[in-house]
C-alpha cells in the first residue's frame, strides 16, 4: 500500500463517517490485503477507485464492515447498567408516568450485546409494569455485518455465561449442541436495529431521554468528537443522561452536557 494509496482511503473514510485512521496504515492494510487480493485487484488504488464509483454501495459497505472494529462483549462496563437501575429508571419512571413512553438509544450496537442487555434491564426493572410502557431500544450502527449478528441474536456459550445467571436463564435459550445460546423472542423484540451514520444528519423524530455512546469516539479526531456530542446533546429530552465509555472524555469547555460522574453527564 503506497502512501498515496492510504491517504485516499483514510480521507474517503474520515470525510463519510469521521473515522480517523491517520496512524493505522498497518492496520488498514492488514484487513484489506487479502480481501483486494481474492477479489483480483491489482492495487488498492483500483479498489479504492472502484468503491468511490459504485453507485450500489455495496463495495462502500464492504469496506466499513472490514475497517471498523465491532469488539463488545456481555457485561462490559456494567457500572453503567447499575446506575440505570438505581438512579436513572427510577427518575424516568417517576417523570414519565403519565406518557409511559421512553426514549432510549444506543449509538454504537455493534453485534448486539449492549442492547440487549439494555432490553433485559428494562424488562427486569418494569416487571408487569412493561406491557403498559413504551421501553423499545433503538439500536444503531454503521456496521451491516454486525447489525445483522445482532438481529440473529446468536452468540457463543461463553460470552452468554458472562450475563448475570436470572437473566441467562430468562432471557436466553441453548441452541443445536448448546455451545450457543440464542435471545429469547420477548428481549428481540424490544430491540430495533437501524443501520446509522453518525456523521449523518440524525432522523429522530422525538427527543432521547438515554443515549449510550460508548468506545465508539474514540476512532474520531476532537473536532468530529466536539460536533457530534453536540448533535447529541440537541437530539435529547431535558434532564436527559449520556453515557460514554470509561476511557473516553468529553471536552467540557465545549459541550454544555453536565458531568454527573466518569463517563456519565445530564443535559
Amino acid at each position: 500500500m503506497t502512501q498515496e494509496e492510504f491517504l485516499r482511503i483514510y480521507r474517503f473514510m474520515k470525510s463519510r463517517y469521521g473515522i480517523d485512521m491517520e496512524r493505522k496504515k498497518e492496520i488498514m492494510q492488514g484487513r484489506l490485503e487479502n480481501y483486494i487480493h481474492v477479489r483480483g485487484y491489482s492495487s488498492f488504488g483500483q479498489y479504492i477507485s472502484d468503491v468511490e464509483s459504485d453507485i450500489t454501495g455495496r463495495l462502500e459497505r464492504e469496506l466499513v464492515n472490514i475497517l471498523t472494529t465491532n469488539h463488545t462483549f456481555f457485561m462490559r462496563e456494567f457500572e453503567h447498567f447499575e446506575y440505570m437501575k438505581s438512579v436513572v429508571l427510577p427518575r424516568l419512571k417517576e417523570k414519565e408516568a403519565r406518557k409511559r413512553d421512553l426514549c432510549i438509544w444506543c449509538g454504537a450496537a455493534s453485534t448486539g450485546q449492549e442492547p440487549y442487555m439494555l432490553a433485559m434491564l428494562l424488562k427486569d426493572y418494569f416487571c408487569l409494569e412493561q406491557d403498559r410502557w413504551d421501553t423499545k431500544v433503538l439500536a444503531t450502527d454503521i456496521s451491516t455485518e454486525a447489525l445483522q449478528q445482532a438481529v440473529d441474536g446468536i452468540y457463543d456459550k461463553e460470552q452468554i455465561e458472562k450475563l448475570p445467571d436470572h437473566w441467562r436463564r430468562r432471557f436466553t435459550h441453548p441452541i443445536g449442541d448448546g455451545m450457543k445460546y440464542e435471545i429469547n423472542r420477548e428481549i428481540k423484540d424490544e430491540v430495533l436495529f437501524r443501520k446509522l451514520n453518525l456523521m449523518d444528519e440524525f432522523p429522530f423524530k422525538r427527543k432521547m431521554h438515554v443515549v449510550f455512546l460508548r468506545n465508539v469516539m474514540i476512532y474520531f479526531d476532537k473536532k468530529t468528537k466536539n460536533e457530534l456530542i453536540r448533535k447529541v446533546y440537541d437530539v435529547m429530552e431535558p434532564g436527559g443522561y449520556l453515557f460514554i465509555g470509561r476511557t473516553e472524555t468529553i471536552d467540557r469547555s465545549e459541550t454544555p452536557f453536565k458531568l454527573i460522574q466518569p463517563s456519565i453527564f445530564q443535559k
